[in-house]
């Protein structure tokens, strides 16, 4: 059997650790310090990113919530001015139904009154009037509508029969129905005293001029 020997090597310096072992503990520390120290530096700026990204994702929210509220804010004024506009065609609109009632509605005052006056016993006069108008023509025969409704005033010096004026009253073209109410009287001067007469009174729609009723409904 073949014995090998060691092989002796020769021209090398022999290598020797000659710090001292504090030496060497306080490189690993410092080694190690600075890790963590690199390692804490790293969390600090991620924790940094983190919280700038959270502050721009706010601000960013903040801007978003606050141009809503412009719009939220303008679209309310708009809605407001819509309502003013709206608020104005109703009332445009029950205006023209006021004009349009009132322009079918129309009759000749005068001449009622005249016809009225003109019909009552000598003596006795016709001194005010409470009517009001009727509705627009709903048929085509105007006499069976009310036109005029409301009372109407006598007075006389001297006391007198209301039944045959009441007779002579409903003869008027246009009048439907007059009825006495109530009959009082009253010093008038000192002692001329006065007979004050109330009527019941109605008219038809015959009453009605026409004139304006294709101007109202057109």
């Amino acid at each position: 059997m073949k014995r090998t020997t060691p092989a002796i090597v020769t021209g090398a310096l022999p290598r020797v650790n000659l710090m001292p072992r504090a030496e060497i503990e306080r490189r690993e520390r410092t080694t190690l310090a600075r890790r963590w120290g690199i390692g804490l530096l790293a969390v600090v700026l991620v924790v940094i990113l983190a919280v700038t990204g959270a502050f721009l994702l706010k601000w960013a929210a903040q801007q978003r919530l606050a141009a809503d509220q412009l719009r939220t804010t303008q679209l309310l004024t708009e809605l407001a001015s819509l309502s003013e506009v709206s608020q104005a065609l109703q009332l445009r609109a029950e205006l023209n139904g006021f004009r349009a009632d009132a322009m079918v509605s129309d009759l000749s005052w005068s001449e009622l009154f005249a016809d009225l006056a003109g019909a009552l016993p000598g003596g006795v006069a016709l001194t005010g009037f409470d009517l009001t108008t009727g509705a627009a023509p709903a048929t085509e025969d105007p006499a069976t509508e009310v036109g005029l409704a409301g009372t109407l005033e006598l007075r006389s010096a001297t006391p007198i029969d209301i039944a045959p004026a009441v007779r002579a009253l409903r003869q008027v073209p246009g009048v439907t129905e007059i009825d006495p109410l109530e009959v009082t009287s009253q010093l008038e001067g000192g002692e001329q005293r006065t007979y004050v007469y109330r009527l019941d009174a109605t008219f038809d729609q015959t009453l009605y001029s026409g004139d304006f009723a294709e101007e109202a409904t057109g």
